[in-house]
């Protein structure tokens, strides 16, 4: 190559050699999808702890044996596992919500939100529920959301007859020669304190009122906001007020105010089973910085979530979740937290962990919730806002935005897998989370766990060839699969139970990326405090994980070293040697119990229906280890040049690779081939790179025989050996 230099001078070059490395990438991934209580719908979520589990996907169920999947999922999480569970749809499945003018919108089928995304995309502007639970089920039923604005600065008693006093008249009373702060310096203001009424009992002739500016005797009018105590700001007691119309003359009927409390104090959640004011959970919303910034205001709203009745946290009256200063402008953001945004739909989004915001409040009047949007501002002169000028979700921009004061909703519609609330999913729904898991670029997986079977045999089976099926189509991972629940409990006879087994099993598919076992554990419910039955496929991804923690993917996860079940105090069917005989030629490894071991895998064979290499689980693992490890590598080389530099950079990445496995026990031997003989003209012309890698699997024992010769005592050994 000629040298770019154009005249003298040293010019230096690096060339990586090193590009590409083949590292272990089993990370100990199961999945699992079932029905839970709670928990986002089919999303895959990680969950790395039995506390996560509880958290993200509630506590198991005895109804519809809910907890066959929940415990599944916790005793593979037992074994120091990360597992990915898809919570499973239904037909029935509702959101708890209030709805808009009604106590609660249907949220099935297309109106349920199934998570986050499902909401952005579907429900942000759904206009049929104003607060919604954040996922479905009958979790949320009889849920609290108190919501409090900055509706009314002062609640004034007025002396004399109500006289036509309506809600968006403005109330004054003089003010003259009062002192006024300014900057460094005081002025004496003569004119009046204007507000709004937001609110009239036309019986007791009291009203709640917004404080809305100072309008001095040359008509400059100066917006204010409400300062208890302050005389230029709040109205007193013993005032003389005017009412006055929009049309700006005055109604005629002089007032004078005989009391006047704070209208915030007075404010309480509206809860069922105690008394709590809003004071005590945090001051008035205020309007905030960034709405004041662009001469909007009146933005503020607090936001509670309450377990009112304690059907969630078993605690009446919990305080779940405290969202303060929160904004009705869309583009809001916080003053203190910048750039997080504080526009309350997002907000709550993005941070609460109960509640969806639906409806805007602010576009029309409710009559169920008995809320209707208040103007706090007059548009010119004593002209109210209309709904539209202080409509909430535009831009702070000059917006005084409306109120409806305060409001309690309690959630409710919230429905489980069925209208009596049952647990039970279907075969459809579960094949559908269980397709989640299906493009291995999105979710990687080492274990597909198969969890309990469905209502009849025949579903059982579907639902396992369908999980079989994944693991064949990704063919990076694999499928463990328990018996159908009613081969084995409940069965007195162990006879009858191995034929069901086998039975079972004989339809499912042939293949190396499946593991099928006998077991159904008997372990303890500890949220239920009962003994339950509970299929081993979880315990056996979870063997599958230990065994990477403690060993390496190629050695056998079954045995007394590896293969004890975490856990189990018996088991439903305990083959014995002449049906473990039966079972292993029919692909089945055979949960037992040992005196003094405990229950352990006593088998380590693929559903591979045919003899080879790969109807052993540690062959298939050392497989699945290496391939996956080699194929990040060899991504590395895509669009480098097909020579000889390039394939001894591989060679040199994959023979150390192999020799450290081999090392530690894998491999019998191997050989890479990437030279000449594969990467033919043709192939190269081709813009293809072959390489051929031959591996020796090593193999785990399976059978022992141990052969005991007595021999007369003048014999040597030497002449007997090999002869028996």
């Amino acid at each position: 190559m000629a040298t770019p230099q154009l005249s003298p001078g040293v010019l230096t070059r690096e060339v990586d050699l090193t590009v590409g490395r083949a590292e272990n990438v089993l990370d100990n991934i199961g999945a699992i999808a079932g029905p839970f209580a709670i928990g986002p719908v089919d999303e895959a979520t990680d969950i790395s702890t039995e506390q996560d589990l509880i958290n993200v996907f509630g506590e198991p169920k005895s109804t519809d044996a809910q907890y066959e999947y929940w415990m599944a999922a916790s005793s593979y999480l037992s074994y120091g596992g990360v597992l990915k569970v898809v919570r499973t749809a239904g037909t029935t499945l509702a959101n708890a919500n209030a709805g808009t003018d009604e106590a609660a919108a249907t949220m099935t089928g297309a109106g349920r939100i199934d998570n986050y995304d499902d909401y952005i995309q579907n429900h942000a502007e759904a206009a049929d529920f104003t607060f919604a639970a954040k996922n479905p089920g009958s979790w949320a039923n009889n849920l609290k959301i108190c919501v409090i604005d900055d509706a009314a600065d002062q609640t004034l008693t007025l002396s004399g007859s109500n006289g036509g006093t309506v809600v968006g008249m403005a109330v004054t009373t003089p003010l003259n020669g009062v002192v006024v702060p300014g900057a460094g310096s005081t002025s004496a203001f003569t004119g009046y304190l204007k507000s709004i009424i937001t609110g009239i009992n036309t019986t007791t002739n009291v009203a709640d009122v917004k404080i809305v500016s100072r309008v001095a005797t040359d008509g400059t009018e100066t917006k204010i906001d409400y300062a208890e105590g302050t005389e230029y700001a709040s109205f007193s007691a013993t005032d003389n007020v005017n009412v006055i119309q929009n049309n700006g003359a005055a109604l005629g009927v002089a007032h004078t105010i005989s009391s006047v409390v704070d209208w915030y104090d007075q404010q309480t959640l509206g809860l069922t089973n105690s008394v709590v004011y809003w004071k005590s959970i945090a001051g008035k919303p205020k309007t905030n910085k960034y709405s004041l910034d662009r001469n909007g205001k009146n933005d503020g709203i607090h936001v509670v979530v309450v377990d009112d009745l304690g059907d969630v946290t078993g605690i009446q009256g919990q305080i779940l979740e405290k969202h303060t200063n929160l904004s009705k402008a869309l583009d809001s953001v916080s003053d203190v937290n910048s750039p997080q945004k504080i526009w309350y739909e997002q907000f709550l989004a993005d941070y609460s962990d109960n509640v969806y915001a639906g409806g805007n409040p602010g576009a029309a009047a409710d009559s169920y919730w008995s809320t209707t949007p208040l103007p706090t501002g007059f548009s010119a002169g004593f002209t109210k806002n209309t709904t539209a000028q202080g409509l909430w979700g535009q831009n702070a921009q000059g917006v005084t935005f409306s109120a409806i004061g305060k409001v309690t909703y309690t959630l409710t519609g919230g429905v489980d897998y069925s209208g009596t609330n049952g647990m039970g999913a279907a075969l459809a729904d579960l094949i559908t989370s269980y397709g989640k898991f299906s493009n291995k670029d999105e979710q990687e997986v080492d274990y597909l766990i198969g969890g309990p079977g469905c209502a009849t045999k025949a579903e059982s089976q579907a639902k396992a060839n369908y999980v079989i099926s994944l693991a064949n189509e990704r063919k990076d991972c694999v499928a463990t699969i328990s018996p159908h629940r009613a081969d084995v409990v409940g069965i007195t006879n162990d006879d009858t139970q191995t034929t069901n087994v086998i039975d079972f099993f004989s339809t499912l598919s042939s293949s190396s990326y499946a593991i099928f076992d006998s077991g159904y554990k008997y372990t303890y419910d500890r949220f239920n405090n009962k003994f339950r039955y509970v299929p081993c496929n979880g315990d056996i991804a979870g063997l599958m994980t230990r065994t990477n923690i403690v060993a390496y993917p190629w050695f056998s996860p079954a045995g007394q070293q590896r293969g004890i079940i975490n856990n189990a105090i018996k088991l439903a069917y305990n083959p014995d040697k002449a049906q473990r005989d039966k079972l292993y030629p029919a692909r089945i490894n055979s949960v037992i119990t040992q005196p003094g071991i405990g229950t352990l895998l006593f088998g380590d064979k693929t559903g591979l229906g045919y003899a080879s290499a790969f109807d052993r689980i540690n062959v298939r693992r050392l497989f699945l280890t290496i391939e996956q490890a080699l194929q990040k590598a060899a991504e590395a080389q895509l669009f480098e040049l097909n020579d000889e530099l390039t394939r001894a950079n591989f060679r040199n990445i994959v023979e150390p690779y192999l020799r450290d496995i081999e090392a530690k026990r894998g491999l019998y031997g191997f050989l890479v081939v990437c030279d000449t003989t594969n990467n033919t003209p043709d192939v190269i012309d081709n813009n293809e790179f072959r390489a051929d890698i031959f591996l020796k699997p090593a193999k785990s024992i399976n059978y022992v025989t141990l052969t005991f010769v007595a021999t007369r005592t003048g014999v040597s050994f030497e002449e007997v050996v090999g002869r028996v």
